[in-house]
């Protein structure tokens, strides 16, 4: 199976990295620069003109389309290895995030605030589409994803592994300033308007909430994903 991924930034950190490229399509006349590193690449590239590259393909493409291999996930297994306790990474879990643009969104911050992995099911889960790989511009080429069949059994394995698991709720009595920073962490992000599920609230350690003094009473996943983010980032001092 294979992955078409749109846009400009995507496809150019692709390009820094060794994943391989099936195959490129480019709009005559535009990415010249890029189309240099294909042909040194020795990158199969079909150059078409505007009219039959907009008749095969849709959306904000800027003129460059790669199709690439579908993405790998990694076991949790790999990620704990890679990523010990001891070190005091951070992961995230998803829980029923279905929507490309919102884990697009969430894959690029949590990238640019220092989450070494994201965790999401296999089912009530959007996966790795070109969409995400658009909104995500480029980081997805550098962020460790895993798949998991069952997320409740997975957070005790993450337990057994020195990880304390905060989940998010809006009725939670710790805010997400509250959050302790001096081990390793694994934060659950639910979908907007429903939260994480039950069980989920059930088997975190603690849960946190994001203050409010507003109208509406949630925000999107992928907002909340980043206040989180980057107040354990600036909680570690980095």
């Amino acid at each position: 199976m294979s992955l078409l991924i749109y846009g400009k930034n995507p496809c150019k950190e692709i390009l820094t990295t060794d994943k391989p490229i099936i195959r490129a399509y480019l709009e005559k006349g535009i990415n010249e620069d890029l189309l240099k590193i294909l042909q040194k690449k020795d990158v199969e590239t079909i150059v078409l003109t505007k009219n039959d590259f907009y008749g095969k393909f849709t959306g904000n493409h800027q003129g460059i389309v790669f199709e690439v291999p579908d993405y790998k996930f990694l076991s949790l297994e790999d990620v704990i290895k890679k990523y010990p306790a001891s070190e005091q990474p951070v992961f995230l879990m998803l829980d029923g995030i279905t929507d490309p643009h919102n884990l697009g969104a969430i894959i690029r911050s949590a990238e640019a605030g220092g989450i070494k992995a994201i965790i999401i099911p296999k089912n009530r889960s959007v996966g790795i589409t070109g969409t995400v790989a658009k909104v995500a511009s480029g980081a997805l080429e550098y962020m460790d994803l895993v798949e998991v069949t069952n997320l409740a059994q997975t957070i005790e394995k993450l337990k057994k592994m020195n990880f304390w698991i905060v989940g998010t709720d809006m009725v939670a009595p710790k805010t997400y300033s509250d959050i302790d920073v001096s081990s390793a962490l694994c934060i659950i992000i639910g979908s907007e308007g429903k939260g994480i599920s039950r069980l989920l609230k059930e088997t975190a350690d603690y849960l946190v909430n994001i203050p409010m003094v507003g109208k509406v009473n949630s925000l999107n996943a992928s907002v909340s994903a980043g206040i989180i983010i980057f107040e354990i980032l600036k909680k570690k001092g980095l």
